[in-house]
C-alpha cells in the first residue's frame, strides 16, 4: 500500500464496515510502518491488509476485501501474505481480534489455522451505541504455510 492508494483503500473500508477507519489512521499506519498491502485485481486494489510484527507477535489490525470480490479467496491471499511477511521478521504467533458476527472473516480465519485464545468484551461499536465483543483468535507460526498466488502488493520492509 502506498499513499496513492489510500483513496481506493477507504473507499472499500466505508463499503464494508459501519465504523470505518479513517484515511488519517490508513496514513498514520504508512507512516509508522506497519506491514501495509493491497491487493490488485484487474488493476484496481480489491483489497489490503495492516498488520504490526513486534518483539516475537504479527498482528493482523485490519484485512478488507471489496464487498462485491467476495468470494475469490482474495481475503486467503492476502492472510497469508502477512502470515509469511510476520514469519520472515521472526514472529512467532499472529494474533487478531474479529467480531463474531463477522462470520466470513471467522470462518477465514479458522479455516487458516487461528484458534480462540480470549474475548475482549465491548470491544467494537455497534449501532445504537451498543458494543460487541471481539474474539481474540492467534496462529502458531510453526504450522504450515498455505500462502496463495495473488497479485499482492506492498511494503514489505514495514
Amino acid at each position: 500500500m502506498r499513499e496513492h492508494d489510500v483513496p481506493e483503500v477507504l473507499a472499500i473500508e466505508r463499503s464494508a464496515y459501519a465504523f470505518p477507519w479513517t484515511a488519517a489512521v490508513f496514513r498514520d499506519c504508512l507512516r509508522v510502518g506497519y506491514g501495509c498491502w493491497v491487493l490488485l485485481n484487474e488493476g484496481r486494489v480489491s483489497g489490503y491488509l495492516v498488520m504490526s510484527v513486534v518483539a516475537g507477535e504479527g498482528h493482523v489490525l485490519n484485512l478488507c476485501v471489496d464487498p462485491a470480490c467476495h468470494g475469490r479467496g482474495f481475503g486467503r491471499q492476502l492472510l497469508e501474505s502477512g502470515i509469511e511477511h510476520a514469519r520472515r521478521l521472526g514472529a512467532e504467533t499472529v494474533f487478531l481480534e474479529v467480531r463474531p458476527s463477522n462470520r466470513r472473516a471467522v470462518d477465514l480465519y479458522y479455516r487458516n489455522g487461528f484458534c480462540e485464545v480470549g474475548v475482549r468484551p465491548q470491544y467494537y461499536p455497534v449501532a445504537g451505541g451498543r458494543r460487541e465483543d471481539a474474539l481474540i483468535l492467534a496462529r502458531d507460526l510453526g504450522s504450515v504455510s498455505q500462502a496463495g498466488q495473488g497479485d499482492v502488493h506492498g511494503d514489505s520492509d514495514g
